[in-house]
């Protein structure tokens, strides 16, 4: 079904891969220079300028994203699966540090106010994300340093500094035509900073940066710990649910959609939010409201109150802790995340949801029904790569019965557009290197009823890569001629997971697996949040924004459905049995 990819392609992806888990292994740091032949004779899709002397600003902002805030400081990056490997390793107080975090990557990280990061790995997808992304920073950050340490842009950065910190447009110009980075490209890093702009590119120009990166002892056994763990810190905070006698339905999104639509809990309070975007919110936020208002636009009104909670909540953390309780008393538990896996658990009790207070799409025939479910939904705040797989085997190990496992997250479309839907029923698996075949349970027609800005494709085949650097061109063309367009992360180990969850054994390697007959549905949906072909567009260079909400709540609508259907006959032909 699938060619073997070429020398031009996975080879080098494997060189670089085995180069850094050979220097892994030492008991001592290693420096990241060591890495940056090796990262650019790979020619990373999300890295199309490492070998220029221009500066790729788009793999420097992706990079900067999703590493803590700290990165400028830092000189040692430490890697552990939990406390006990940390201590192991004299690293005994590292929960003690600053906590931090980034806006693009969920993962548990602490700061020692110096120059040492500590970063909980829940799986070895982390080592395969962290080590290529300091690596295109550092080489990003050097080329920087070089164009930046110039007397007239430091005038221009000290003057900024001594006044809001965020340089103007004038200054950008300026900048712009000193350095020869573009001066949109200065403007996107200054939205991304703000008032720490100035002192950030001051820190680059004056100071050369070398990182390096050392992984402690650990082992699979560790990751599984870490991951029994996280169970355990579920099991804990709901002690009087008893997992094994309830029937689940399985679901990886994030930690906004799903709340949002069965809480009602941002539509019963438009008034509030209202006001908040005439007081403080953007002049763009504003108009939107409004136009939404006089249907010039074919938004929808829901997703957009969803939208602007999230940002009234993060300037008002009170009011995020009543929604919270609104939301507890109508059968939905969030548990924070605990130690490595920072993911966040969500179990709704489907008896206990109020029919009126639903988004006005889920309200579906015969969802009343619903008081007289015994079924569960654990939503899971998605993880990175393999941690899916231990995630789900984890889950599926202590509960009795599962009813559904549905999966949605975000993937790149080499062929379609930021924003699009895909809906895969082939998926090659990378890290197994599988090819699954299944039945998705959710179909274009479910989700494009509700999606305004995007398309829907279904019947797609997916990739699962290693990681979001570890692609390149030739690795992808390959695949795109054989039909494979929708490249993401978790889906083969999500389908490497089900796998022995319906079969008696562990998951085979390079063959072809087909799961047409599980005995429950499987709905997979990516919506696309990068363009690899494009050249450098990525979510390093723009933002989903309020846009990204759009395919992600019409894929949470059609998941919602899909399950109430689902659970509503059940409801239905139990009380015929009676």
């Amino acid at each position: 079904m699938i060619r073997t990819v070429p020398s031009s392609g996975n080879e080098e992806i494997q060189l670089y891969m085995r180069t850094y888990y050979s220097l892994l292994r030492s008991s001592r740091p290693v420096e990241i220079k060591t890495l940056e032949e090796a990262h650019k004779s790979m020619n990373s899709a999300l890295h199309i300028k490492a070998n220029d002397p221009e500066v790729d600003m788009a793999a420097f902002m992706y990079s900067v994203l999703r590493m803590p805030d700290c990165l400028n400081s830092v000189k040692l990056v430490v890697m552990g699966q939990s406390e006990r490997v940390f201590c192991e390793n004299d690293y005994c107080d590292i929960e003690q540090w600053q906590p931090v975090s980034s806006l693009g990557r969920r993962r548990r990280s602490f700061f020692d106010g110096k120059s040492t990061l500590a970063v909980y790995i829940a799986s070895r997808s982390d080592i395969d994300d962290i080590v290529p992304i300091l690596t295109a920073y550092q080489i990003e950050r050097g080329k920087m340093h070089q164009r930046f340490n110039n007397p007239a842009a430091i005038q221009i950065l000290r003057k900024s500094q001594q006044a809001d910190g965020d340089p103007s447009y004038a200054d950008l110009q300026a900048l712009a035509e000193i350095t020869e980075i573009d001066v949109e490209d200065l403007g996107r890093l200054s939205e991304v900073w703000g008032d720490s702009t100035a002192d950030r590119l001051l820190a680059i120009a004056e100071e050369e940066q070398e990182i390096s990166i050392r992984s402690l002892a650990g082992s699979l056994a560790d990751y599984k710990r870490a991951t029994r763990r996280w169970w355990q810190n579920v099991e804990r905070h709901l002690l009087e649910l008893d997992f094994t006698d309830h029937p689940i339905y399985f679901v990886s999104s994030n930690t906004h959609s799903m709340p949002n639509l069965l809480s009602g809990y941002a539509l019963e309070h438009e008034e509030l939010l209202h006001d908040y975007i005439e007081t403080s919110g953007s002049a763009e936020m504003n108009r939107e409201y409004n136009d939404i208002l006089a249907s010039n636009v074919p938004s929808s009104m829901e997703n957009y109150l969803y939208y602007v909670l999230k940002k009234y909540n993060s300037e008002h953390k009170g009011q995020r802790m009543q929604q919270f309780e609104i939301e507890r008393s109508l059968g939905i538990d969030r548990i924070p995340s605990g130690h490595a896996f920072d993911i966040e658990t969500q179990v709704v009790r489907l008896n206990k949801l109020d029919p009126q207070k639903l988004d006005p799409r889920l309200r579906i025939l015969g969802v009343e029904l619903l008081n007289q479910s015994q079924a569960l939904i654990i939503n899971i705040d998605y993880p990175l790569g393999l941690a899916a797989y231990q995630v789900l085997t984890e889950v599926a190990r202590n509960v009795a019965h599962v009813r559904g496992i549905y999966v949605m997250g975000k993937a790149a479309t080499l062929n379609g557009r930021i924003g699009d839907v895909m809906i895969p029923s082939v998926v090659h698996d990378e890290h197994s290197l599988n090819t699954y075949l299944f039945n998705n349970d959710i179909k274009a027609d479910a989700i494009a009823p509700h999606l305004v800005y995007g398309t829907v494709l279904d019947n797609q085949k997916a990739i699962t890569a290693p990681g979001t650097f570890l692609q390149n061109e030739g690795y992808m063309d390959v695949f795109y001629r054989e039909g494979f367009t929708d490249l993401e992360m978790e889906a083969g180990p999500y389908l490497s997971g089900v796998y022995e969850m319906v079969r008696p054994t562990r998951h085979p390697y390079d063959e072809i697996v087909d799961l047409h007959n599980a005995p429950f549905p499987i709905g997979i949906i990516h919506y696309a949040s990068d363009t690899p072909f494009s050249k450098g567009m990525n979510l390093g260079t723009q933002n989903l924004s309020y846009f990204g909400m759009d395919p992600t709540y019409a894929s949470m609508i059609a998941v919602l459905r899909t399950i109430f259907e689902y659970e509503i006959r059940h409801v239905q032909e139990d009380l015929k049995a009676v």
